[in-house]
């Protein structure tokens, strides 16, 4: 539980007034706080307990919140299933590479998806819908895709919400704390070498795909260029698939975690959504092929240490980004699938055909 020593560490750097919040790193790794202050200001409670004791709460609550997640993901795929079934399939769920690495590294993925998934699904024009999301970016900012993407599919009272939320994380952690809000804002922000090696096979994003294959430790526009056509190709699909609320999500999802330049693997918690998707289609199969892909974890049987991760042979690339190559196939072939019905018209199902 790497990351939850890290944001102990946070939350007693504010206790201590927070002036060294991104000086200090902890571990073996040499982790330092990569969050925003608001983020820090939540850790502060994981500073009052013993240690043990907190990683059992993560333990349990990220237990939980696969649950939670499970729950939600059928909600959002119109899923109708009892409670033991999501049980069930919430203790399958738990062998998912992603999901399992989460609970391994005491980490806040799970919490985030479920925040943003139970905004998200919460009925139209429900009372200060958008502003959880908010919150969420406030937290890690990549959930700003979200807002992004309400604000081009026209629900711009919950991206307007969901910008209110966010506004209200940054005010509050500028007036506890601000220094590390100056130093965050105007610098830490840009140093995305202190999240770690893009390079590395932990990284699952395009970035981390694209310099594996060039075998270099920068690919600067190389990697820059197929980012952005990803996010417009993304949020355009997203947005096309907007009246059927369980793809746009499930799309903005990937492309977000395609085009961050860092998305470690257990960052793709969204593999749960994606799979309940797919199955409320009908895709049983696929559905399992999907499940089996997030649980090989083939990037972690490919030699890996030091820097062998830049000098992996032809066979090996596909095994060392499965999540990468997944995310691109499924923004791609859901855009494909638009434009084979057509302007104007939304296509059925992921795919071609009609059901």
């Amino acid at each position: 539980m790497a990351d939850v020593l890290v944001y102990r560490a946070e939350g007693a750097a504010v206790l201590a007034g927070g002036g060294d919040l991104y000086g200090f790193t902890v571990t073996d790794w040499q982790l330092p706080a990569t969050y925003p202050p608001f983020a820090a200001l939540l850790f502060v409670p994981t500073a009052w307990v013993p240690l043990t004791v907190l990683k059992a709460v993560f333990l349990l609550g990220n237990i939980a919140l696969v649950v939670v997640l499970v729950r939600l993901s059928c909600r959002l795929a119109g899923l109708r299933v009892s409670g033991a079934a999501v049980c069930a399939v919430a203790a399958l769920a738990l062998w998912l590479e992603p999901v399992f690495q989460t609970v391994l590294f005491g980490q806040i993925n799970l919490a985030l998806a479920c925040l943003i998934l139970w905004d998200l699904t919460r009925p139209p024009g429900a009372p200060g819908k958008g502003i959880a999301l908010g919150i969420a970016t406030g937290i890690k900012l990549t959930p700003a895709v979200f807002i992004v993407y309400l604000f081009l599919a026209g629900r711009r009272r919950e991206a307007a919400h969901a910008v209110a939320g966010f506004a209200g994380t940054v005010v509050v952690g500028a007036f506890v704390l601000p220094y590390a809000s100056g130093e965050f804002w105007t610098r830490r922000l840009y140093e995305t070498g202190r999240v770690g090696k893009a390079w590395i096979v932990d990284n699952q994003s395009l970035q981390g795909l694209v310099a594996r294959v060039l075998h270099t430790a920068e690919p600067g526009l190389l990697w820059a260029v197929p980012a952005g056509l990803v996010a417009v190709v993304g949020l355009y699909a997203a947005v096309r698939w907007a009246r059927r609320e369980s793809h746009g999500v499930v799309l903005t999802a990937f492309t977000a975690l395609l085009v961050s330049p860092i998305s470690w693997s257990h960052h793709w918690v969204w593999c749960v959504p994606l799979i309940a998707v797919v199955w409320a289609e009908g895709r049983r199969r696929t559905a399992w092929v999907l499940a089996a892909l997030f649980t090989a974890r083939t990037m972690w049987l490919l030699p890996h240490q030091g820097n062998l991760d830049l000098h992996l042979t032809w066979w090996q690339q596909p095994l060392s980004s499965p999540y990468a190559l997944l995310g691109c196939a499924v923004v791609f072939q859901a855009s494909a699938a638009i434009e084979q019905w057509g302007p104007g018209r939304s296509p059925v199902a992921w795919g071609a055909g009609t059901r």
